[in-house]
């Protein structure tokens, strides 16, 4: 099979992974947790850096506090709360499939957004997540972080905490300072 075939069949299987995880249920439960100052804590990134790139990220997701902006904006559900066994808990994630399908990584245009169940029925934002179509290529990296693949998903996804303080750091793939509704 020459190259090119394959790396089409590749992004073929990619894209049909991707829409098979709309299946995702939209119930999640409910828990509240307190949130925490954004502290940059990827050691070898310049402060500036990391704190034009948060409050970046900042401005252009504040809006979707609203999860109802976000769904305006073409956002929908890829999986529930999502607490991952000896890992650690990630939250409920929403996609933006045009913004995954362009191969971009704009900090102006995060591909998905995380949120926790709040006590009073609503999520509440806690970061965003960069993702990129997993065609076989090298990880990317953003801000020198580089990107985790996720194969269930077939995507590298990259988990920036800017509305959570995080004790693992700001790009680590779990926060536990999110809840799913665990006692």
């Amino acid at each position: 099979m020459n190259t090119t075939l394959s790396q089409l069949l590749k992004q073929s299987l990619a894209i049909a992974a991707a829409v098979a995880l709309l299946a995702c249920t939209d119930e999640v439960p409910v828990a509240p947790r307190p949130f925490g100052p954004i502290k940059p804590q990827l050691a070898t990134l310049p402060a500036t850096q990391t704190d034009g790139m948060i409050t970046t990220l900042q401005q252009v997701t504040a809006r979707y506090h609203d999860l109802n902006v976000a769904f305006d904006d073409e956002f929908e559900l890829l999986h529930p709360c999502e607490n991952r066994p000896g890992e650690g808990p990630v939250g409920i994630v929403y996609f933006n499939r045009a913004r995954l399908m362009d191969g971009i990584v704009d900090p102006n245009s995060p591909d998905a957004l995380i949120y926790e169940p709040g006590s009073n029925g609503r999520p509440r934002l806690v970061g965003v997540e960069f993702a990129v179509v997993d065609v076989g290529q090298e990880p990317p990296k953003f801000l020198g972080a580089t990107f985790q693949r996720e194969e269930e998903f077939g995507v590298f996804a990259l988990h920036v905490w800017v509305w959570r303080n995080n004790p693992e750091g700001l790009f680590a793939e779990t926060n536990p300072r999110v809840s799913c509704g665990e006692v």
